[in-house]
């Protein structure tokens, strides 16, 4: 699986989305450290309503949380966008 689908994957295994969207930022970030290693930049726009009653910072550390272990080797870096469901 590539890594792509590795995180939308992922991420609806984990908070059933009512929208997700993954893109991979990596051809901007050419030769930036992290990148060099083959690591990827992400942005990620999800909407669930998991996230309703939760603050900001515990929607991304809950995202975090069901990627942790593609951090940093698979991912060098995540741009997060939360939409309230």
């Amino acid at each position: 699986m590539d890594r792509l689908s590795e995180i939308k994957t992922r991420l609806e295994k984990s908070f059933s989305p009512i929208r997700l969207e993954v893109i991979d930022d990596s051809d901007q970030h050419k030769g930036h450290a992290g990148s060099r290693d083959g690591a990827g930049h992400y942005t990620v726009i999800i909407q669930a309503n998991c996230f309703n009653d939760a603050t900001l910072i515990a929607s991304h550390r809950m995202i975090y949380d069901a990627l942790n272990d593609l951090i940093p080797k698979e991912i060098h870096a995540l741009k997060i966008k939360i939409q309230k469901g």
